[in-house]
């Protein structure tokens, strides 16, 4: 008699339904023991993040010398232009979604159930399962479609790095923020410690930078400008390689002068390498 020896495919269905229980239980460790918790920010501004930290140490591993420019202003004195521009470039459902946009997600999966997912509905269940399937097989290829509020979480506290566990902290802070503060702290901080550029941290930094005003001086195309260099602040931006981010900045410009109607996500250009760096 025979013994019974399951498939190839079952073996690696239990795998897959293993690690993502693992996976979950780290995910609930982690978000009550190992992430720094963003309270604090409500009464006060972060002076630097972990991404400040992060290129610091990347410059100094390299054998150059990073200087941080970062000045922080209150949302009141950064022009409305690039509050909008940058929703419609990185987030165009923030005001709606609360740190995560699962619409966004569920295009990313290909997952095709209802939405919300209705556990008891055995098409959802098994269209959420064929979407796990796509994401573990597809993960090293999946770009995502991070919120304002996740990649606010990033730059606070995480790093640049693609993993698993790190979008995991990512989506916790992000839910974090959403439950704490509200849309515009979220968008104050967000624009106060984005990255633009090398060593640039923060619109007012930008504006100046790249255009020698302030963030509140900004007008429509530089504001756009300055959210199609997001994606890729270190190799594109309005001061290196800006014919690479205009298209994108045209898009933008677009979207901001439309119809107000339901947009597609503005797509991102292809990352290229980290252009090597000059003798220190």
């Amino acid at each position: 008699m025979s013994r019974f020896r399951p498939s190839a495919r079952r073996r690696r269905r239990w795998r897959l339904l293993l690690t993502g229980g693992l996976a979950l239980l780290l995910f609930v460790l982690l978000g009550t023991v190992a992430i720094p918790h963003p309270l604090p920010l409500r009464w006060q501004n972060p002076e630097e993040t972990a991404y400040m930290e992060h290129r610091v140490r990347q410059a100094d591993a390299e054998g150059r010398t990073l200087e941080i420019e970062h000045r922080w202003v209150p949302l009141e004195q950064i022009s409305s232009n690039l509050e909008q521009a940058v929703i419609v470039a990185e987030d165009h459902r923030f005001r709606e979604h609360r740190g995560v946009d699962w619409n966004a997600v569920a295009e990313e999966v290909r997952y095709e159930g209802g939405r919300p997912v209705t556990w008891w509905n055995p098409d959802d269940l098994r269209a959420l399962w064929a979407a796990t399937l796509y994401y573990w097989e597809n993960r090293h290829d999946i770009r995502g479609r991070s919120t304002i509020s996740q990649q606010l979480a990033r730059n606070l506290y995480l790093s640049p790095e693609r993993s698993t566990l790190r979008k995991a902290r990512e989506v916790l802070v992000a839910r974090r923020l959403e439950r704490y503060f509200s849309k515009d702290r979220i968008l104050e901080l967000y624009l106060n410690v984005a990255e633009w550029g090398p060593g640039i941290f923060g619109a007012e930094a930008a504006a100046r930078t790249y255009f020698g005003k302030s963030a509140a001086e900004l007008s429509l195309e530089e504001a756009a400008a300055l959210a199609a260099t997001l994606p890729h602040p270190l190799t594109s931006n309005p001061r290196d390689n800006p014919g690479r981010m205009a298209w994108r900045r045209e898009l933008i410009l677009e979207r901001l002068q439309g119809p107000d109607e339901e947009p597609e996500p503005i797509p991102l250009p292809d990352p290229v390498p980290t252009p090597e760096p000059g003798p220190p």
